[in-house]
């Protein structure tokens, strides 16, 4: 027998997770998960682990509390690890009591493993501490489910009050406040999908907030704060308030390699949306490649056009009877990301064009002469011919072998259909490079999305185009995509300021009132 694990996933923000949780679900051999904890999550978990969906979305049950227990009780008997993964806290409204109490009842050893509850995250995300000397000393959650199970005499009055679930009974709620003597002034918070980029917030008082929820259409799930402290929502409020809050930018490259841009991307208040339209495989064949290893001491240049090169190079490296004793070459990188790659591995980079393209590559070569020397370019089976054949030129007795493939997913097309039939259509699509989009042309031909036998020009309508560099731009201006901005440094981080630079400060929605 294993033990059951109680996690709060935190109130929305993957990155919220404690660190106690996101080692526990990197040891799960079952995850059953609410519709409030992020999905992003649930990537944590092993490749083998079994992730079942168990929400509750108001009437709308995957399964019973019995049923969710049953699960639990047997997945445990069976001698897995298993995570309960719950939205906030597990035992703050999330029934995490009564799922431990049916564990104890039934012997299977359990832990609770706190999170952030949605109140802290709405504090935090909203500039609108619970607590203030100056304002008040004393919070009180309670459950809006039921409005006349509630003593509102008792609760009512409470300085700060934080209601769960209450979204849909607000108006009788907010009547039930005024009648007892709450003022109808009372500074008053609607917040749904606290702490992620779709956070949305309306700010009111008891008598205006039911009118603003009906009239923006709010829905389920948010959270309702009640009191003075609201008021400081306007001079503490940081994170709408963030150059990217609230847009919806896809990522295109590979799994694994999206994290950089993504990370960077949601720093700024993005949703970053990752469609990967590169997977990246090993070689077909690794015959010229590891004879090349063999001969490393002959060559004079070692060439490295992409981190990627560097990683499946240094794989074959290990796998020989070699090592970096053997190379007395010369190292160039093509720009930043392949220089810390090298980097990485202790050893120095001697050249670097000053434009992170093939061509600031050839520049950067002009002052050597390159007449018998050997060059050993390990790259993509798919590449640019322009360095090689220019090296050549020049000379040089260019080695070029295969380090490894790029290909489109398999989940491409799935993948695309998920992201253009979302209720939010993307603001703004990145590649950052020819593949990605070539790859993204074909996941849409692929996807039978209701646009797909159109110009890609007609999918991309309204939606913001940013690419790397002019390689990138050329290929998308020549597969029918308008490119709106392109990085003045090509590099991931250039990337991101041409986002910046393209969408301005209109990418601030103000708060609705």
């Amino acid at each position: 027998m294993s033990k059951v694990y109680l996690v709060g996933a935190g109130p929305g923000d993957p990155d919220l997770i404690t660190v106690k949780g996101r080692r526990i679900l990197e040891q799960a051999d079952a995850v059953l998960f609410d519709h409030l904890a992020p999905e992003a999550l649930l990537e944590l978990a092993p490749p083998h682990a079994e992730r079942i969906y168990v929400g509750k979305k108001k009437a709308v049950h995957a399964f019973t509390q019995e049923e969710i227990c049953g699960m639990l009780i047997e997945r445990a008997r069976r001698g897995l690890t298993v995570v309960r993964l719950k939205g906030g806290d597990p035992f703050i409204f999330g029934r995490g009591g009564e799922e431990a109490e049916a564990l104890a009842d039934a012997g299977i050893p359990f832990e609770i493993v706190p999170g952030v509850t949605t109140p802290l995250g709405i504090a935090a995300y909203t500039g609108v501490p619970l607590t203030h000397r100056e304002h008040t000393s004393a919070v009180t959650f309670v459950t809006g489910h039921a409005v006349g199970s509630i003593d509102w005499d008792k609760v009512g009055h409470a300085e700060t009050l934080v209601i769960f679930m209450g979204l849909t009974t607000f108006p009788e709620i907010a009547r039930e406040l005024i009648a007892r003597g709450r003022s109808a002034d009372t500074p008053a918070m609607a917040v749904r999908w606290a702490t992620r980029p779709d956070q949305e917030s309306l700010t009111g008082t008891l008598a205006t907030l039911p009118g603003l929820i009906r009239q923006h259409g709010m829905k389920p799930p948010a959270t309702i704060i009640v009191g003075e402290v609201v008021r400081l929502r306007e001079k503490l409020d940081w994170y709408e308030r963030l150059p990217l809050f609230g847009k919806r930018i896809v990522v295109t490259r590979a799994r694994g390699q999206a994290e950089a841009l993504s990370a960077k991307l949601r720093a700024l208040g993005a949703e970053a949306v990752e469609m990967p339209t590169i997977e990246i495989r090993p070689a077909d064949d690794y015959g010229p490649l590891d004879r090349a290893i063999a001969d490393l001491g002959s060559y004079d240049w070692l060439i490295f056009t992409s981190a990627n090169g560097v990683r499946f190079f240094l794989d074959r490296l290990r796998r020989s009877a070699s090592d970096w004793r053997a190379l007395r070459a010369k190292i160039c990188a093509i720009g930043p990301a392949t220089r810390a790659a090298v980097e990485a591995l202790h050893l120095k980079v001697d050249l670097m064009g000053k434009e992170y393209v093939a061509e600031g590559l050839l520049a950067a070569f002009a002052p050597y002469d390159l007449a018998g020397k050997r060059v050993l370019l390990p790259r993509a089976a798919v590449a640019r011919d322009l360095v090689p054949v220019e090296l050549a030129r020049r000379g040089a007795l260019v080695g070029v072998v295969e380090a490894y493939r790029t290909v489109i997913p398999q989940e491409a097309a799935a993948r695309f259909r998920e992201v253009f039939a979302a209720a939010r259509r993307p603001d703004c699509i990145t590649f950052t490079s020819s593949s990605t989009v070539q790859n993204f042309v074909a996941a849409l031909e692929g996807s039978e999305a209701p646009e797909a036998g159109a110009e890609e020009g007609r999918l991309l309508s309204g939606i913001k185009v940013a690419s790397i560099g002019p390689i990138t731009t050329q290929t998308a201006r020549g597969l029918g995509i308008k490119v709106t901005r392109q990085a003045r440094v090509f590099t991931v981080e250039g990337l991101v300021e041409a986002i910046l630079e393209m969408c301005g400060t209109e990418l601030a929605p103000p708060t609705r009132e």
